[in-house]
């Protein structure tokens, strides 16, 4: 059994494996333009090198329960760690699109398998009414990750060169598989059969979907075929969850969706996801090809986006408890689309300062939402349903994740189309269209908020006042 401070140790042990999971996908943004010249390619084009590691990412975690459950959490956790190292290694020495795409990809299995397991272990048998506080430190890296993430990466391609942002990666793998030889347990569950098919149905299904997207984004050649593989991914997933719902034992279950709080982070909740993710690949794009600011310029001023969210962290539990979970993202929401918009307005003429208050205004409302949604995620969920609704929350938010990525390449292809553009860079005026589509779609998430009953998660939020 952990003692108390071990779970912490523990939860913080785990916390950085998922920030530097999670720093992985976007660190590599702001150098988009210094690697994509020397892969002789469009910028906006690399944004498979951020969605394929991704979309390895969400296609695998589903098998991280059952062989942790099989081998051991201790062993897949640090196997995991070690495979991610490795595929750190060859990212740095890609000399291509096609070989860094492959390395990212080996690289997201890593990470696949690191991260859930890592959750589950903390999760595990956790009190409820220590839910809030594991939760609240298991969710500061997917706050300031992504931020972090281009700032690193755009000073250390500027000043070392773009391999170094992966082989920094050696040493924090090294202390994190020190760190869990000595605090995790090699616990094993009860595995029960695992469900070949249904991976393989998500798989190939997110796999073709993400796939025709990406095409569709860089709007190469005509449409019959990324459309043609949108419309094959989307009936691959459909015809997967048909099965698992009749299948004995599925790869995904779905019971804890009967929770209409955990529904709410699962539909609302994946959409706001989806438009917040956009913005670690559309900012710094916007800052350096639209406003013409330097790699470390931009990063610099992504620093105000992190600064927000440090700013609000210590007041959003009392947020929640003073104004209810419902209210709280209905407000919440509006402000983040109001945010996009806000950055709709912004061009190369915009005061530095000024950028800089947007964005750390939008980094607070960031950082009140995801802890939010992180916090009522399982709020209703029994202990011994856990396993299955963590597993389950970690392939949306991670396929999110991804969709974010491409949504925001997509958003900008489009305005590109829509302004007379071709395939060359984008201007200040492709990227103000983007964000207004991305605003949109932030405001949507705001149907299912206002459809949740006004003491959603109130049980929990009791216990904190308590």
């Amino acid at each position: 059994m952990y003692t108390l401070d071990r779970r912490v140790a523990t939860a913080l042990l785990v916390a950085g494996a998922l920030f530097m999971e999670i720093l992985d996908a976007t660190v590599i943004t702001t150098a988009l333009p210094i690697i994509a010249r020397d892969f002789n390619v469009p910028a906006a084009h690399l944004s498979v090198g951020v969605s394929s590691y991704l979309v390895a990412v969400t296609i695998f975690i589903p098998i991280s329960g059952y062989v942790a459950d099989r081998f051991g959490a201790r062993r897949i956790f640090m196997l995991a760690i070690s495979l991610f190292v490795i595929a750190s290694v060859l990212c740095a020495v890609s000399y291509d699109v096609l070989t860094f795409t492959a390395s990212r990809v080996l690289q997201g299995i890593g990470g696949a398998l690191m991260v859930p397991v890592g959750r589950l272990v903390v999760l595990r048998d956790l009190p409820k009414e220590r839910l809030v506080n594991a939760i609240a430190i298991i969710t500061w890296p997917a706050l300031g990750a992504p931020l972090l993430g281009p700032v690193i990466g755009g000073w250390i391609a500027t000043h070392w060169g773009w391999p170094w942002i992966f082989l920094m990666n050696v040493p924090l793998g090294i202390i994190a598989l020190i760190a869990s030889a000595y605090l995790l347990e090699n616990y094993k569950g009860d595995p029960t059969r695992f469900d070949w098919t249904g991976f393989l149905l998500c798989g190939a299904g997110f796999g073709v979907l993400m796939a025709g997207l990406e095409m569709l984004s860089s709007l190469q050649g005509n449409w019959v075929l990324p459309v043609a593989l949108i419309g094959s991914g989307i009936a691959l997933l459909t015809l997967a969850v048909i099965y698992m719902l009749q299948a004995p034992f599925p790869l995904l279950t779905f019971s804890a969706l009967k929770s209409r709080t955990f529904r709410l982070t699962i539909t609302g909740g994946s959409i706001v996801r989806i438009a917040l993710s956009s913005t670690p690949f559309l900012i710094p794009l916007m800052l350096q090809l639209g406003f013409g600011y330097s790699a470390v310029e931009a990063g610099a001023l992504l620093l105000w986006l992190f600064a927000g969210n440090l700013a609000i962290k210590p007041a959003t539990t009392w947020l929640m408890n003073t104004f209810g979970f419902k209210h709280l993202l209905i407000v919440n929401g509006v402000a983040i689309a109001a945010g996009f918009f806000w950055l709709g307005q912004l061009d190369a003429d915009t005061p530095y300062w000024f950028l800089a208050l947007v964005l750390f205004i939008s980094g607070i409302n960031r950082s009140i939402h995801l802890t939010v949604l992180n916090t009522i995620n399982f709020a209703d969920i029994p202990n011994h349903q856990m396993r299955d609704a963590n597993t389950l929350s970690a392939v949306l938010m991670q396929m999110n994740r991804g969709l974010g990525i491409t949504a925001g390449a997509l958003s900008l292809a489009l305005a590109s189309f829509l302004l007379g553009g071709s395939n060359a860079e984008p201007v200040s005026a492709h990227f103000q269209l983007a964000m207004n589509f991305m605003g949109v779609l932030a405001l949507l998430s705001i149907i299912d908020s206002i459809t949740l009953p006004r003491n959603a998660g109130q049980t929990i939020l009791k216990k904190q006042k308590a």
